[in-house]
């Protein structure tokens, strides 16, 4: 099942529009309109109504992050925009190359201008400066930024073309089934979309298959060789009891994503959210599915 989009039509938009303005005219005679408030109303209900047709469609879900078995889920299998989360594709891909010796943490990448020219965030890389791989890793693992995602898949592959194609032969590989990828950022283009389900697979991965690497998922700051950078996880890093590890993302089309890995006790599971309203929002709503799958943790 492809996409399910969740935003009224247009024509619900316009009927909403009319709506304001006809309740508007009903309560003033034609002597005493105002027409400041008039085109307030408009205006306030054209604003609402676009804001409601551009939200992006939520789904969620928590398993077991060493069985794998589902705790909680919501629109799970729902083909959406994984926006930042993407770079967990990214970086299984990198940490296999580093593990099987086709790349190394202290070789150097060469930044090309499509890398240096990527959309924010970024790490503020240059064209035709060299970086070392890991610095590149800190900074799409910790920071998010997407001209060192970019950068990463060109140093291994080449092009970005070619590291897709090699993070869809992974994707298969994993069993992420409802995933396509056509970049190393994430950053929206017709086709490259996940799912909550796939999502949580990849991120529990992490852990059982590149252990060694999963503390970029923890660091709140480091060190990303031409400066420091902060965590755009570090809000559920600093909230969220028992965390081991998260990511975030956020694009106009994909709302606020997150994904967390959380131990509490003997229970270790992977939480994740598309389509949030806002990271506030998002991170409440996190607080609560974890809560929820911790409570049908078996």
């Amino acid at each position: 099942m492809e996409k399910i989009d969740h935003r009224p039509k247009l024509s619900l938009v316009f009927a909403l529009v009319r709506i304001a303005l006809l309740v508007t005219l009903k309560r003033k005679t034609s002597s005493e309109m105002n027409i400041k408030k008039l085109l307030t109303a408009f205006f306030s209900a054209v604003m609402l109504a676009a804001a409601n047709v551009s939200a992006a469609p939520y789904a969620a879900i928590v398993i077991n992050a060493e069985t794998g078995e589902v705790l909680h889920e919501e629109n799970a299998n729902t083909r959406l925009h994984p926006a930042g989360l993407t770079k967990l594709m990214t970086l299984y891909v990198l940490f296999d190359a580093l593990e099987t010796g086709l790349i190394g943490l202290d070789d150097e990448v060469l930044v090309s201008n499509k890398a240096a020219s990527e959309s924010p965030v970024k790490l503020g890389l240059e064209a035709h400066s060299k970086i070392k791989v890991r610095y590149l890793l800190r900074a799409s693992a910790v920071n998010g930024a997407n001209d060192a995602s970019t950068a990463l898949g060109e140093g291994l592959d080449g092009s970005e073309a070619a590291f897709a194609r090699r993070m869809n032969g992974y994707s298969k590989e994993l069993g992420l089934s409802r995933s396509t990828w056509k970049n190393a950022h994430g950053l929206t283009e017709k086709g490259h979309l996940s799912t909550a389900r796939d999502m949580a697979t990849l991120f529990a991965a992490h852990m059982n298959e590149y252990p060694d690497y999963f503390n970029l998922f923890s660091r709140i700051r480091t060190h990303a060789g031409i400066r420091d950078v902060a965590s755009s996880s570090r809000r559920m890093l600093g909230s969220i009891k028992g965390i081991q590890g998260a990511k975030y993302g956020y694009t106009r089309a994909a709302g606020f994503n997150g994904a967390t890995y959380v131990t509490r006790g003997n229970k270790k599971v992977v939480a994740v959210i598309f389509g949030g309203r806002s990271t506030a929002t998002m991170i409440k709503r996190m607080h609560q599915i974890i809560d929820i799958g911790l409570a049908n943790y078996n």
